[in-house]
């Protein structure tokens, strides 16, 4: 037996006075709040309502009855309220701040769409880890290494004029004898200002002979477009900011970069919902491809998928 249904059977036959309008005002049919309601006699064994006469009236033990009833079913009713706003509950994750505005709300729209209610907080990685770490969020899209992402993006240089060569070797970058040509810097941003990223390109700037400034951190993504789209400088970036900018981009022949991302949440629901029903919109948002191409998603000079060799 369904206590709470029997239970709001018999306060609203109650509240009425009949069966009839006490169902109306119920929902339910006449002959349906009947057998709830003996159902519910029986189960405590004694009756609530007095049907000797054509009113309907409660017995002794249904008044001493009644209050418990109400305040049964109006826990119930609140308990479906709470139960509402648990599913509608706001889940705050922190993304990375180079994801456009246009394809984060496009990104809330389609968690709207599985019943997910996402707030979404840029940040730059070291901000967003510590977001994670202080449960200021309930999840993050946080920077990790190729082996440990979920999403990969791949990274190339970007510069203001066309760069011939399909991929950059940073011997090209280094300096002739005479030195009479400025050094073109390499431009990180703050996304990007990770070890598993700047390490590697910084020593193989090292060993491809360029200078140690050649190779350095920009304080902005803005700063680090404006100083490519004003100099010989080369962004290092993917292939949708370069886009974004209307700059010219190449892959690198070595090293071969990709920002990984994963999530980090403390409900595993949460880290389900973000890898799995969210999986193709984050990767919107990060300009992940789910199938890379041969020269955006591998490594140069590495076969690609469809090479019968």
């Amino acid at each position: 037996m369904d206590v709470v249904a029997a239970c709001r059977a018999f306060v609203a036959v109650s509240g009425h006075g009949s069966f009839t309008s006490g169902a109306a005002a119920a929902g339910i049919p006449q002959s349906v709040a009947s057998r709830r309601i003996a159902a519910l006699e029986e189960h405590f064994g004694a009756r609530l309502f007095d049907r000797s006469s054509r009113a309907v009236r409660l017995t002794p033990f249904g008044r001493d009855m009644l209050p418990s009833a109400r305040r049964l079913v109006d826990l119930a009713d609140a308990m479906a309220d709470d139960a509402e706003r648990a599913r509608l509950r706001p889940l705050r994750v922190a993304v990375p701040e180079i994801c456009p505005p246009p394809r984060l709300a496009a990104l809330v729209v389609a968690a709207r769409r599985q019943r997910i209610h996402l707030e979404v907080r840029p940040a730059g990685p070291q901000e967003r880890e510590r977001l994670c770490r202080t449960l200021e969020v309930g999840a993050g899209i946080v920077a990790v290494p190729e082996a440990a992402a979920t999403w990969r993006v791949p990274l190339g240089l970007a510069a203001r004029t066309p760069i011939p060569a399909p991929t950059v070797f940073l011997e090209t970058l280094r300096s002739g004898r005479a030195r009479t040509q400025a050094r073109r810097r390499i431009l990180i941003q703050p996304e990007d200002d990770v070890a598993h990223l700047r390490d590697p390109l910084t020593r193989a700037g090292q060993s491809a002979g360029l200078a140690p400034s050649q190779v350095t951190v920009a304080p902005s993504l803005v700063d680090a477009a404006a100083a490519a789209l004003g100099s010989p400088d080369l962004l290092l970036c993917s292939r949708q900011q370069a886009e974004d900018f209307a700059l010219h981009w190449r892959p690198l022949a070595d090293p071969w970069l990709l920002r990984g991302y994963d999530v980090a949440a403390g409900v595993r629901e949460d880290l389900d919902q973000l890898r799995s029903v969210l999986y193709a919109d984050i990767a919107h948002c990060l300009g992940a491809a789910d199938h890379p191409s041969p020269t955006e998603g591998s490594p140069p000079g590495s076969p690609s998928t469809g090479d019968p060799t």
